[in-house]
């Protein structure tokens, strides 16, 4: 949480806090969703309506983080359910608060895991030691192994330069301007989203599948 007061009131809010983790459906327990649930969506949620009068008051800025992962999963699913679910939460907002002159923007970073420790390399043996005996008997150490790397080979690539995502952001409080949605990503990632939220499901599927191989 990020909060912005001038000489004129409160006028901007940045909702930034957000926690990740690594793991395919079946793997992770019902109290991981409620939690990552609770602070990435539902903290966000909380905080926007506690400030939602004041915003109103002065005219200012709602700046949500949210990620390119809205569309797409790579092994983190949990995370991307999250997210998906704070972009419709402002779209609603944004169409709401125009009325007031509120204007609500959302941030959509690309991989910059480097940057930002929000995911750390995830460990195959903790994740096998955690897993139910239902799961167990489904996969094996090999192929969690295998989705480990995998995920830490994507974490590796993840941008330095946080600084981009920092830039956004600014811009999304001052601008007289600001976007209704900022994508600080590469250019292959920007292309995977298109993908995604242009083509049939089949395509997507079929890109992500190639992915995760």
């Amino acid at each position: 949480l990020l909060s912005y007061v001038s000489l004129l009131g409160f006028w901007g809010l940045v909702n930034n806090a957000g926690i990740s983790t690594f793991g395919e459906t079946g793997w992770l327990s019902m109290e991981k969703y409620e939690k990552f649930a609770d602070v990435n969506l539902l903290g966000s949620i909380r905080t926007t309506l506690a400030f939602l009068p004041l915003l109103r008051k002065y005219k200012g800025r709602i700046v949500f983080m949210s990620s390119i992962i809205a569309y797409f999963t790579l092994g983190n699913g949990i995370y991307s359910m999250t997210k998906a679910a704070i972009e419709k939460f402002c779209d609603a907002l944004r169409l709401e608060m125009k009325k007031f002159g509120v204007l609500v923007c959302i941030i959509q970073p690309g991989n910059y895991a480097r940057s930002t420790k929000i995911q750390p390399p995830v460990s195959a043996e903790e994740i096998w030691n955690e897993l139910s005996e239902e799961e167990k008997e489904v996969y094996n150490k090999e192929y969690v192994q295998e989705r480990a790397n995998f995920f830490n080979n994507i974490l590796k690539e993840g941008s330095t330069n946080g600084n981009e995502v920092v830039d956004a952001m600014v811009h999304a409080l001052t601008s007289p301007a600001p976007k209704a949605r900022y994508m600080v990503a590469k250019l292959k990632e920007k292309l995977l989203v298109f993908v995604c939220a242009l083509f049939p499901t089949v395509v997507m599927d079929s890109v992500l599948s190639y992915a995760l191989s």
